[in-house]
């Protein structure tokens, strides 16, 4: 007997189980399908448009014209006309439904942004501790790591002590899709952890297995590595906004500049398409570019003949 299929109104809950029971999706992840799945009901609502069955490619066009309209990025329709392919991928696996409306809409595409990184000079001066307090030595480690490694920051808070090995500079880290991967520790990381591990017990409550805890004994969220991060670049005196992704993208560019080995960053920063990790190739260039025009006697006219001129 086949099995009575659920009422449309349960289908989005159906599959926020399927993906974090079957798929096992981080929570992060799940509200970011359930925001972007909920937006097009939003709007769908406000155009007196169908529910999910009733959507045609036609309607998705006008809907993502309607969020265009009010200020969506490409980019951010982009990724709601993903988490809709998922979604009528699996109803369509459930035999709930069978058009699948999304397969001939595009998203406008929009200019590819480049990530923010900091040069080397600049992290030479953010990671000198002014203190020893233990704080400090808990945010310099986590920074010290998160750029040594070149970890995501859900990476770095999820981090348990028996996932360090000091002796052999490794770490073994669970990233997205809860795929392992092993990584190198830098001498300088390895030095900023140890300094960190001799205070942390003086927090430490019960039998917290996290690496990196609050003063209340608690395993760190990653808004507070956040605000934490933003605090130090302030106190710092950086140019710009630091955040966790900034030093991850200082680590592929810089390894990139200087190794030319776009297959083990990628492997380094754990990501399934090599297409992901190309964008720090365009970092590369622009490097290039930078040190072509100042060093090339043609690439620019100098000052002193523009003057004469």
């Amino acid at each position: 007997m086949s099995r009575q299929p659920p009422d449309e109104s349960e289908w989005l809950s159906n599959f926020l189980d399927h993906l974090r029971v079957e798929r096992q999706l981080s929570a992060h992840t799940l509200k970011a399908y359930q925001r972007d799945l909920d937006q097009i009901q939003v709007w769908a609502q406000q155009a007196s448009l169908p529910s999910w069955s009733g959507l045609t490619p036609r309607h998705l066009r006008q809907l993502l014209g309607y969020a265009h309209q009010q200020g969506q990025s490409g980019r951010s329709l982009q990724r709601v006309l993903s988490a809709l392919r998922s979604f009528y991928r699996f109803l369509a696996r459930e035999g709930w439904l069978e058009q699948n409306p999304v397969l001939s809409v595009q998203a406008p595409k929009s200019a590819k942004r480049l990530p923010q990184t900091l040069d080397v000079d600049a992290l030479e001066q953010m990671l000198v501790a002014p203190d020893a307090e233990p704080i400090t030595l808990r945010d310099f480690a986590m920074m010290e790591l998160l750029y040594s490694s070149g970890l995501r920051v859900s990476e770095l808070v999820g981090l348990d002590l028996n996932d360090l090995d000091l002796g052999a500079r490794a770490l073994r880290v669970t990233g997205k899709g809860r795929k392992v991967r092993d990584l190198p520790i830098g001498r300088y990381a390895c030095e900023a952890l140890k300094a960190w591990l001799a205070v942390r017990t003086h927090w430490q409550k019960l039998d917290n297995p996290a690496l990196f805890i609050s003063q209340r004994g608690g395993r760190l969220t990653t808004r507070a590595v956040e605000q934490r991060l933003a605090y130090w670049g302030r106190r710092q005196g950086m140019d710009g906004r630091v955040y966790p992704h900034r030093l991850r993208h200082s680590f592929a560019s810089h390894l990139l500049e200087s190794s030319q080995d776009l297959r083990a960053v990628q492997e380094l920063l754990g990501h399934t398409d090599i297409s992901t990790t190309q964008v720090y190739t365009h970092l590369d260039f622009q490097h290039l570019m930078s040190v072509y025009e100042q060093a090339h006697p043609r690439a620019r006219k100098r000052s002193d003949q523009e003057d004469t001129e």
